[in-house]
């Protein structure tokens, strides 16, 4: 594959990044390296970073939250509940995406979320002029009200929306993609809260220990048999 995403290194380690960047901390992302994984996981987890869903997903969480080992768990849910999850700073985390090419995550995340931006702005802008041929009243009347505005107003520059417009899309974004990630790690949580009542559930239940402690040591007592009685003497008869 002359294109891979989600792939990238920390100095010589390879990882592979599962969040690019985490809510409220932009700065971070969360990661798994892969060299500490064991075959069976590992062969699954480059199974899904290469396939379709992996490669067309923005997160590689989300692929994986959707993909199975060979025993038939959730690749996600493993990662998380063995602790392989780890979080590092964009800024040191060198992304791979060809054998000749590196970026910067920090620089990368930048950049997609330009892209998001833009696209947003030119659906916008589509709608809009959709809009526009309908001659709906209320579509009318605005642009007259708006006329009538720049009419009265030729002197006064007008100021531009759009820097408002791109930081609104921005953050809409943003909190979707956290409430995203909330209801993702609310879900694991209660999954690894079920597993380990299930594995309580199926170890054998040991007689609880009476303590001890404080407890005087009982002292066998041997039973002693009771002293016998004299015999009397016989009386000498004259």
């Amino acid at each position: 594959m002359s294109f891979l995403r989600h792939v990238g290194k920390i100095g010589d380690r390879k990882v592979a990044v599962i969040f690019r960047e985490l809510p409220n901390e932009p700065h971070m992302c969360l990661l798994v390296y892969t060299e500490i994984l064991n075959a069976h996981l590992h062969d699954a987890l480059i199974r899904t970073i290469e396939s379709d869903i992996g490669q067309h997903s923005d997160n590689l969480a989300d692929a994986l939250n959707r993909s199975y080992t060979q025993d038939g768990k959730i690749i996600l849910q493993v990662l998380h509940h063995e602790g392989l999850l780890k979080k590092s700073q964009t800024s040191q985390v060198i992304m791979t995406p060809t054998p000749t090419t590196s970026i910067k995550l920090e620089e990368l995340n930048k950049i997609l979320d330009e892209m998001q931006q833009g696209e947003a702005a030119v659906k916008r802008l589509a709608e809009i002029d959709k809009s526009s041929g309908m001659q709906d009243p209320a579509d009318v009347a605005r642009r007259m009200r708006g006329q009538q505005s720049q009419q009265s107003q030729q002197s006064k520059p007008m100021s531009s929306s759009s820097d408002v417009l791109d930081d609104s899309i921005l953050a809409k974004q943003r909190v979707d993609q956290a409430e995203k990630m909330e209801r993702e790690a609310t879900g694991l949580l209660t999954e690894a809260k079920r597993l380990r009542d299930e594995a309580k559930s199926m170890l054998p239940q040991e007689a609880p220990v009476k303590s001890t402690r404080g407890r005087k040591p009982k002292v066998a007592v041997e039973a002693v048999a009771p002293a016998a009685k004299p015999k009397k003497k016989a009386k000498n008869v004259a």
